[in-house]
């Protein structure tokens, strides 16, 4: 039986969180399904509909706002920030000599998952296909060289009564920041002005003992998180859609104060009005939608809970290679030359 007109627009629009369940969680809103609804795609109701606003940006983090697209578009979006967005990381790591405890797979393991600082849109790709078993250099256009070079050593001026390795030994922690860069032929021209090197100095990669030492060049390519987790250029790209909470009738008192508890700080809060506390609902986009409110039973039928299913928050974190603007802006590119791949092989299809 059709659904009555009067909650079709509830069912297209929003996700309901029920007490045991989530109530039209699947999409509906596609053509011919509702009698009197027009779903069928347009490009200027896209238009009109489609938005993105930054709500928070710093450093290395960012939160904004994609409204009036469909989960699936997205999700593929979510998708690319984790694996198709390239940057620059350790792909081979020549030892020379290893004579602390942590095995050399171990060591190599952790030096390719240490960040590097370097735009990948300055470098190319690396043909492995052209690639000797010699060919230990690369080329200033697809390579970064770095060296991590330290022995350790006892300090001559520690004091006889110490116990404190940090008095006693001499570069006896190796850190991330102990990577130095050796550039390759016109690199240090080119790059003059960009500090390449580990996104953090402060990852410790291993402990040494005195007489132990490391002599390890490391040479990093471009890549994508597809390939190897160590090219994705987020440590966490998620999105969750937006919680709309309404109230059914107000809530004053004791109740009121309880109802303000079951949401998380900031939901709701306390009015006056005419000597009396009542319930309101001042930021639904705080809430994480716990349904604990639906635990009590002189409170579960006072509200209702839902998120609108066609606006995204998305929040992206960068690992720091690049700014979380210019990861979402790269996002966007590669999603843009996915589709016109798809149109030409469209066409190429149509044409034979």
């Amino acid at each position: 039986m059709a659904a009555p007109m009067s909650i079709v627009e509830e069912i297209r629009t929003r996700v309901i969180l029920q007490e045991f369940g989530i109530k039209n969680a699947h999409t509906t809103d596609y053509p011919g399904n509702y009698p009197g609804y027009d779903d069928s795609w347009n490009m200027a109701d896209f238009k009109k509909n489609f938005r993105i606003d930054i709500v928070d940006m710093d450093e290395n983090t960012m939160e904004f706002d994609m409204v009036g697209i469909d989960a699936s578009i997205a999700n593929a979006f979510r998708r690319i920030l984790l694996a198709e967005v390239p940057t620059m990381a350790v792909e081979k790591v020549f030892i020379y000599n290893n004579t602390s405890i942590v095995q050399d797979e171990i060591l190599a393991h952790r030096l390719g998952l240490v960040p590097i600082k370097a735009d990948p849109r300055l470098f190319e790709y690396r043909d492995a296909g052209n690639e000797g078993e010699d060919d230990e250099d690369g080329s200033e256009i697809d390579t970064i060289k770095l060296q991590l070079k330290v022995k350790c050593s006892r300090n001559p001026r520690a004091t006889k009564d110490s116990a404190d390795p940090r008095e006693l030994y001499l570069n006896h922690m190796v850190y991330s920041k102990d990577m130095k860069w050796v550039p390759i032929g016109n690199q240090s021209d080119v790059f003059a002005d960009i500090n390449i090197g580990p996104v953090h100095g402060d990852i410790l990669l291993a402990q040494l003992r005195p007489g132990q030492e490391l002599d390890i060049v490391m040479h990093c390519v471009k890549g994508i998180g597809q390939d190897h987790a160590k090219f994705s250029p987020v440590a966490t790209a998620s999105y969750r859609l937006l919680p709309e909470i309404s109230l059914l009738e107000a809530v004053e008192g004791e109740k009121a104060e309880r109802l303000r508890g079951c949401f998380s700080r900031g939901v709701m809060e306390l009015e006056d009005r005419d000597g009396k506390k009542f319930a309101k609902v001042v930021n639904s986009r705080l809430d994480t939608c716990s349904r604990e409110v639906l635990r009590h039973e002189d409170l579960k039928n006072l509200v209702k809970l839902a998120r609108v299913r066609d606006h995204f928050i998305f929040t992206v974190e960068s690992s720091g290679v690049l700014p979380p603007d210019v990861l979402v802006t790269e996002a966007i590119k590669v999603l843009m030359t996915k589709c016109s791949r798809f149109l030409n092989e469209l066409n190429t299809s149509n044409m034979e």
